[in-house]
């Protein structure tokens, strides 16, 4: 049994699973813009307000829906990463085992500390409708909490896209000296994952982020979309039939 088990650890991915492999990432990366842009722009950016919980509180509780589908649309996305974590390492892992294994781990976490943020949300959606569960706290109290849980939301969010920017890094360095995608998908996408790195260090080492806010939104924005959008075009298009043409041969690592 162990030796069986071994030998399926070990094997070669067919080119059957490379296709699946790839189609499913690149369907996953496909319905992940499509929710976060919903969840991004329908339930954060018209309820949440910086530095206004009053306002924030307020507003979540006339638009209790639309928070709750951003909740959900958040909740979906964080699977999705596991489904593409996965699915990139059997897409990938013929050509570096050790690397894939390193990038799924990666985005993994990434999902996991993800879900964590989003259960904040659902801290501040509760203390913004269900006043009754914190009977102890007048109305200021739950304001305030509530603020102070989406900006945990917001920080934990930070947080994990470092560990998303070192999957993006990871990816790279698989693809570009394989050769099996345009060097340039590869230069973007590590260019992104460095981006995500910088924006969340500078969130919480220099005391006035707000200073760097605007020059930071471009350069983590221009190539993680480029980037990212270029790589689900890539896997639904390219990527089993460039993998199929590379014959790979596993690297050490």
């Amino acid at each position: 049994m162990t030796a069986t088990i071994s030998r399926e650890r070990v094997a070669p991915s067919s080119s059957a699973a490379r296709r699946r492999a790839a189609l499913i990432a690149g369907v996953a990366y496909a319905v992940m813009f499509v929710l976060a842009i919903g969840a991004n722009f329908g339930a954060l950016a018209q309820i949440v307000v910086p530095d206004d919980p009053a306002t924030t509180v307020a507003n979540i509780a006339e638009h209790e829906s639309a928070f709750r589908l951003g909740m959900a649309a958040f909740a979906v996305i964080a699977v999705l990463d596991i489904v593409i974590a996965w699915a990139l390492h059997v897409l990938l892992r013929d050509l570096a085992p050790n690397r894939s294994l390193l990038a799924a781990w990666f985005r993994l976490a990434y999902g996991a500390i993800f879900a964590v943020a989003v259960g904040f949300m659902y801290v501040a959606l509760v203390l913004a409708t269900d006043p009754e569960r914190f009977a102890g706290l007048d109305a200021g109290g739950r304001e305030a909490l509530a603020g102070l849980s989406m900006v945990g939301f917001d920080t934990i969010w930070h947080l994990a896209l470092a560990v998303f920017g070192l999957h993006l890094i990871m990816i790279a360095s698989i693809i570009v000296p394989a050769r099996v995608a345009p060097r340039a998908l590869g230069v973007v996408l590590a260019l992104a994952g460095a981006a995500y790195i910088a924006d969340t260090f500078a969130r919480i080492v220099p005391p006035d982020y707000a200073a760097v806010a605007d020059i930071m939104l471009v350069v983590v924005a221009l190539p993680s979309m480029i980037g990212e959008m270029w790589f689900a075009g890539w896997l639904l298009l390219r990527a089993s039939r460039s993998l199929a043409a590379k014959a790979p041969t596993p690297e050490a690592a």
